[in-house]
Parts: C-alpha cells; structure tokens; sequence
C-alpha cells in the first residue's frame, strides 16, 4: 500500500529571484503552495506521485505594486492562472543529492523541468510524527512559459532578467 506524505506549510517555503535592471535580485515567495508526495516505501526513489501547487494570488515581494504587476496579465495572468503545477515524474538520487525531473505549468503552458533536490533526511519529530526534508533548487526561462513582458531603460538595460531562480526549503509529513 502506497504511502501519503503532505506538506508541513508552517515548516517549508517557496521563493523566486529575478535579477532587476540586472544589477540587483528581488526574491519574492507564494504564501499559499501545496504539495503532496505518494511513495512505495520510506524511501523517496520510490515516488509515484509527486504534484505540487502555488496560488499565483498569494505571491509577495514586499512591494504590493510590483506584486499586483506580476498577477496581471503582464505576468502571470492570475484570474485565467490562478495556479502554478508541477508534477514529478522521476526523482534520482546518490545519497543525499538528487534530481527530480517533472512538468512545470505556468500561465497554461507546460514545459519539462529539471530540478536540483537534497534530502536534509527523516526524523520522527516530538509529537510522533515522522518528517522528511528537502532543499529543492533550480532554474527556469521565464518567457518559455509566455511570461515575456520586459521594458528596457535609456541606456539600453533589461529591467527584468529571463532567468528564474527557484528555492524551496520543503518538510513533508508522513500520513497514518
């Protein structure tokens, strides 16, 4: 029988960080994400399901009218997107570090992604529960997936970069 891990929210964070007129880096993070894991065994390689959710309404940069340009249609389009998907088709490791290889959806278009996954390792935490985790890094092209808007200054720089960087901090909960 297949078992369930979901996400511990108050444990676990989701950021991005964009480089700005491509001298600076505003890192902005979604409040509101999911993830729910299904594995074989306790062992993570035996994943069969992995899907994880953001609420494109939820993200914050500290700087409410940039995060009101990145909902509109500019960016992500968050009333005809309301929702960042990735799922995970195989994840591979060699002990501690890993690659999880799975499809990335934004703004309707779906793209095959690659990221970077260490485990931080499983734990049964006070309260009897068993934890696992897991630092999740990578990058991706912001325009492959119809975010393109940009605007250039008079001397002729980008004001915002195509590369995306990603981090999430993730701890997961073993389900009973």
């Amino acid at each position: 029988m297949a078992i369930q891990w979901k996400l511990d929210p108050t444990h676990s964070e989701v950021q991005f960080k964009v480089k700005h007129l491509m001298i600076t880096t505003v890192t902005g993070y979604f409040k509101s994400f999911d993830l729910e894991v299904e594995t074989e065994t306790d062992d993570f390689t035996t994943a069969s399901r992995i899907e994880f959710t953001a609420d494109i309404n939820t993200i914050n940069t500290n700087n409410q009218q940039r995060d009101t340009h990145l909902k509109s249609a500019d960016f992500f389009d968050a009333e005809n997107f309301p929702q960042i998907r990735f799922v995970g088709h195989q994840y591979k490791s060699d002990g501690d570090e890993g690659t999880l290889q799975g499809d990335l959806t934004i703004r309707g278009n779906t793209r095959p992604v690659t990221v970077n996954v260490e485990y931080g390792g499983t734990v049964v935490d006070p309260y009897g529960q068993t934890k696992a985790g897991f630092t999740v890094s990578g990058k991706i092209s912001r325009k492959e997936f119809g975010l393109v808007w940009n605007a250039v200054t008079e001397a002729g720089q980008v004001v915002v970069s195509d590369e995306i960087k990603l981090h999430a901090e993730i701890q997961l909960v073993k389900q009973g």
